[in-house]
């Protein structure tokens, strides 16, 4: 079996965010990259486990970026990846990721696509999708559970309210959230043997992008705190009447 498994990288939750170029792009001077947990902790580790349920199973890794991402796939390499595939391209448009994705899981004859639920930077939670339907493949998303019999995925997914069990016949693809793995830390044999695992570098596809930033904006100041005497409610509800509005 072959699982291709998407890996992106995304700045530490700790980042301090700011913006240059008239709010146009993301400032990166001194922020601390990393794999985006959803991809790390849930799509390769659930991977990673079903490799060592069958010594057969080959884990493919695809990123879409610039050469400064090489240092987040060799990390997932460590952790046991068996090949990565770095597709030379820095774009913020779903779609031409998604499409660049595609292209290279179309020439690897994958089994099983995992994605994270989405990436904690932009949040947009497409690319899994959009891979699914340029690929022809069935899609199961927000998945929590996988257990695979055979070439039949038993998926459970997260929906409004509760839970959904999926019967899907591979291949397909699927996007993980927690309750897929538990998280892994690389070992220091992990470590040294990812400097010599393949990490191919390919040209992306003559595709178009559908979408371009226009500005970034940071969230509004949250403004102090209001204290208000129990002894005069009617205050209270004066603010919540004239100046939040919520009455």
């Amino acid at each position: 079996m072959k699982i291709l498994v998407c890996i992106s990288k995304t700045p530490d939750t700790t980042a301090k965010i700011a913006f240059t170029d008239n709010n146009t792009k993301f400032a990166q001077d001194g922020v601390q990259w990393i794999i985006n947990p959803y991809d790390e902790w849930y799509a390769l580790v659930r991977a990673i486990e079903l490799k060592e349920k069958d010594a057969g199973t080959i884990i493919h890794l695809v990123t879409a970026g610039a050469a400064d991402a090489e240092p987040i796939i060799r990390k997932a390499l460590a952790l046991g990846g068996d090949e990565a595939i770095r597709i030379n391209t820095d774009s913020h448009d779903s779609y031409y990721i998604a499409a660049q994705i595609a292209e290279v899981a179309k020439q690897g004859g994958y089994d099983l696509v995992f994605t994270g639920k989405e990436t904690i930077d932009y949040n947009g939670s497409s690319i899994g999708g959009m891979v699914a339907e340029l690929l022809n493949l069935p899609y199961v998303s927000l998945a929590t559970k996988f257990e695979l019999n055979g070439t039949t995925a038993t998926i459970t997914r997260e929906i409004e309210g509760g839970e959904e069990v999926c019967e899907v016949s591979l291949p397909v693809a699927v996007s993980c959230q927690k309750g897929m793995a538990e998280a892994r830390i690389p070992n220091m044999r992990g470590i040294m043997a990812a400097r010599t695992k393949p990490l191919k570098v390919v040209e992306p596809a003559a595709i178009d992008a559908l979408t371009s930033i226009v500005s970034f904006e940071l969230p509004p100041a949250k403004a102090g705190v209001k204290l208000v005497s129990p002894d005069t409610p009617e205050e209270l509800v004066r603010l919540l009447h004239e100046e939040a509005k919520i009455i």
